[in-house]
């Protein structure tokens, strides 16, 4: 397939959305068709450039004679952009009537769908040069998503966004700026680009140039002492939060520290240095500070935001061992999280929208009364969990045998993490499960009679991605051997 069908995929969406404020579509219904065929057209398209990948990049525009804006697919890239692909039609569809009851939905899904253009551009980044424009894109099309509803609480919210994500571009444009002065190229080649003569002396620079840029990216996901702006983040609507803390924004960060880490830098010159070590120390701290503040936040919304920050740096730490064993249950786990944790907030944004309530503890009884959210949610929590049968047991597998495989001290913390992780992690989601299908013997089911599932345009992504839970947990091979592939193509 030639090459100008990657611009098309990224230009499409993010076309498409500029038009909705202007288009005449005055219906919903026809706000929700335009909007689901832009979505659904694009992802068909990437699909179809995935199945028949150029060999070559595209060009869109040179900025220099060395630098240039440029789209390519590699392997890589495609597991990014397969995840996207796959999960936007449904979230698209969970959007249209979740909004419903919102204001000024064009402008919503105006944004909505540029997002999904902006993320695949990142997916599809040829170049160092290019991955930074989207990813700077990326925050200027979602801040108006998270300050959708134009409270307080939203506008302060949108604000610690925007100071994180600039301050996170400016650390990640050092190690840009580094790579392009001492690198070969600009563009991701495996094993890295930089050019050791022309750094001499200067490794200890080139360790914290890189320790910078990825605390820069790493912003986006969420890892500690960057966290913050994620929690607050929920105050946007579901659909938005459950993209932002499962897919485009949280994954996007993982997965330019992925590029960063294999493809500009090159494992090879970081691992083993101190460099490797020290944030080897804050992604295992990550690990369990996310999971210790879900523990004790009673916000239904924010408990699973604090559980993203955790789930994140298992990707971060599975790049980190700079093991092709630790670089696979980074992709399994990019894949498997994005399954259980938009699930998870696609059931609490059930809840908020057939009910209004907001708190863990306002959730006795509703097990039976929406049946089929809560067995959705309890599935994505035993997930969550590391439960065999369920994808969640697939990655955090391969995380740990990354983890022994790679024999280091720090290592073996990690593993330890992992597992006090999976431990409030149960305590944190099950607590949930409980309180809805065990609110007590002297419970009176008369307070919650209005309570109910919402429509099927809500319940059918819930279902299908309870499916891929199951199918991926139950045969772990149809995932791990095309996974497997793509990090042989990497070391």
């Amino acid at each position: 397939m030639s090459s100008y069908f990657m611009l098309i995929a990224v230009l499409l969406p993010i076309v498409g959305g500029c038009l909705i404020p202007l288009l005449p579509l005055n219906k919903r219904s026809w706000l929700a068709i335009y909007t689901e065929f832009i979505v659904i057209t694009t992802s068909v398209l990437v699909f179809l450039i995935i199945v028949n990948r150029p060999d070559s990049g595209f060009v869109v525009f040179d900025l220099t004679k060395e630098l240039s804006i440029t789209l390519k697919l590699d392997e890589t890239g495609s597991v990014f952009a397969t995840l996207v692909a796959f999960l936007w039609p449904f979230a698209t569809l969970y959007a249209v009537e979740y909004m419903r009851h919102e204001t000024h939905e064009k402008t919503f899904f105006g944004f909505y769908t540029m997002t999904y253009g902006v993320t695949l551009g990142i997916a599809m980044a040829g170049n160092i040069v290019t991955l930074y424009l989207f990813y700077e894109m990326l925050t200027i099309v979602t801040l108006p998503l998270v300050m959708h509803t134009l409270t307080k609480e939203a506008i302060k919210a949108s604000r610690t966004y925007i100071y994180y994500s600039l301050g996170g571009a400016a650390f990640a444009f050092i190690g840009m700026v580094y790579i392009l002065k001492y690198g070969s190229t600009a563009d991701f080649v495996a094993g890295g680009v930089l050019d050791m003569a022309k750094i001499g002396n200067g490794t200890d620079l080139m360790l914290l140039v890189y320790v910078i840029c990825f605390c820069g990216f790493s912003v986006k996901a969420a890892m500690f002492p960057f966290s913050a702006w994620l929690p607050k983040a929920g105050v946007a609507p579901t659909p938005v939060t459950a993209l932002l803390h499962a897919v485009a924004v949280v994954k996007a960060g993982a997965f330019a520290i992925i590029r960063v880490t294999n493809f500009s830098f090159g494992t090879e010159a970081l691992k083993g240095t101190w460099a490797q070590n020290f944030l080897m120390v804050l992604v295992i701290f990550t690990i369990v500070y996310g999971c210790s503040r879900g523990l004790k936040e009673p916000h239904f919304k924010r408990r699973l935001a604090w559980s993203t920050v955790s789930n994140l740096s298992y990707i971060l730490f599975g790049v980190i061992t700079m093991s092709p064993m630790g670089l696979l249950g980074a992709f399994a786990h990019m894949i498997c999280h994005a399954f259980m944790k938009i699930t998870a907030f696609f059931c609490a944004g059930s809840v908020i929208y057939k009910t209004g309530r907001n708190y863990v503890y306002e959730l006795d009884g509703f097990g039976r009364k929406m049946p089929k959210t809560f067995f959705a949610f309890t599935i994505s929590g035993l997930a969550l969990m590391g439960v065999p049968g369920l994808c969640g047991f697939v990655s955090k597998w391969d995380l740990a045998k990354g983890a022994v495989t790679n024999n280091t001290v720090l290592s073996f913390v990690g593993v330890a993490a992992l597992l006090v992780s999976s431990l409030l992690t149960a305590i944190y989601m099950l607590s949930v499960v409980v309180r809805a299908y065990f609110p007590g013997k002297d419970f009176d089911y008369s307070t919650i009679s209005d309570v109910k599932d919402p429509n099927w345009m809500m319940t059918l992504p819930l279902i299908i991605f309870v499916v891929v839970m199951f199918v991926i947990g139950l045969n772990p091979s149809l995932l791990m051997s095309q996974l497997s592939e793509v990090v042989d193509t990497v070391f």
